[in-house]
């Protein structure tokens, strides 16, 4: 019976090991542009507005929100709700803290951290770059700082908006890949391309 287990547990083991480690080309691909592309757009956007190596539209955690939108879109954090409700409640949350603590740093960064991670549990929102966002604001350039509550809408706001613009296109090109997961946008975007193909 023991050694039946072991043989069980060794089969699942590998089964699972495959799945994890299975190269899908086709997956890997639409990442890959998704993600090129909505960076790209942002970085374009810094490029025309800003000059120099201080990036205000290409904050770091847009990085960490690409790796969910694009590369695991099934993912609960990866939803719409969570991309964008989590940016701007972390964006709320870490101006504030750098407005009543501007010059704490070891108060003021944990603190926007710790109560972004806790606004998100609350409002369901949870976003694990949000956490990045709301610390950007607290320990971000001069030029951030000096955006106040700005940086909530531009370049918070603006930057989800395209990342999840940009996911909604490229991440339902395919029948394989459907974003926002649960929802009838996939259905009604092969609808549409079906009927244009036929014209």
């Amino acid at each position: 019976m023991p050694v039946q287990k072991i043989k069980r547990g060794y089969r699942k083991t590998r089964y699972i090991l495959y799945k994890e480690t299975l190269v899908d080309y086709k997956e890997h691909f639409w990442s890959f542009l998704g993600s090129f592309v909505g960076i790209g757009i942002l970085a374009y956007i810094q490029s025309i507005h800003f000059s120099g190596n201080d990036a205000v539209y290409l904050i770091g955690s847009f990085g960490a929100s690409s790796v969910l939108v694009y590369g695991i879109i099934q993912s609960p954090f990866s939803q719409p709700r969570n991309l964008i409700g989590g940016h701007l409640v972390s964006a709320l949350i870490g101006v504030t803290v750098h407005k009543l603590a501007p010059d704490i740093i070891w108060i003021a960064a944990p603190l926007a951290v710790s109560l972004a991670i806790i606004l998100m549990q609350i409002t369901k929102t949870l976003h694990p770059p949000g956490g990045a966002t709301a610390l950007i604001a607290v320990i971000g350039s001069d030029k951030i700082k000096a955006l106040g509550y700005m940086y909530v809408l531009s370049p918070v706001l603006v930057g989800v908006l395209i990342l999840f613009l940009t996911a909604l296109i490229f991440n339902n090109m395919t029948s394989s890949r459907s974003y926002p997961s649960h929802s009838t946008y996939h259905k009604h975007y092969h609808k549409i391309r079906k009927r244009l193909a036929r014209k």
